[in-house]
């Protein structure tokens, strides 16, 4: 035989009063019936099921919940950085030390540079005349629940940028 299947039970509600079996962890609110998980964390990242029974009749609706720690602030890293035929080359990488599901993109608030500092992703390959010795590049560390920003600005082809 198959082991059987069990369930926490987090909230009963019948005849207009409620049990909260999760005291201190869960908060009911009555006016709307949705069910609070306080001080989430990780952990709670599962599948939650909503049973509603009325005499014979029973409705389920599962929720699948995630849970998402914030993005740190991003650093810029220079991977690589080159001077050739009067252009400068500079390879970059944008991470964020921590977050789930972090995305990246690079852009820029001067339309001038918009085309230059446009790309989706960590990594971004700049190669402009020296004339251009002067712009930014933002990038942007994403995740459903934060976002950050940090600015690599460009002043001169060297290291010491």
């Amino acid at each position: 035989t198959e082991d059987p299947r069990s369930k926490l039970i987090l909230l009963q509600y019948s005849g207009g009063n409620y049990t909260n079996y999760m005291q201190g962890r869960t908060h009911f609110h009555q006016l709307d019936f949705s069910l609070e998980i306080l001080n989430t964390s990780r952990q709670d990242r599962q599948l939650y099921e909503y049973l509603v029974s009325k005499g014979s009749e029973e409705k389920v609706w599962q929720i699948l919940l995630e849970v998402y720690e914030p993005v740190s602030d991003p650093s810029i890293q220079i991977l690589s950085w080159a001077l050739a035929n009067g252009s400068c080359t500079i390879t970059l990488n944008c991470t964020a030390g921590r977050g789930d599901n972090v995305s990246y993109s690079w852009g820029s608030q001067d339309t001038s540079t918009l085309g230059l500092c446009s790309h989706n992703g960590s990594v971004l390959y700049l190669s402009y005349p020296l004339q251009n010795t002067s712009f930014a590049c933002a990038c942007t560390a994403t995740n459903p629940v934060s976002s950050r920003v940090l600015i690599f600005n460009s002043s001169e082809c060297s290291y010491e940028q």
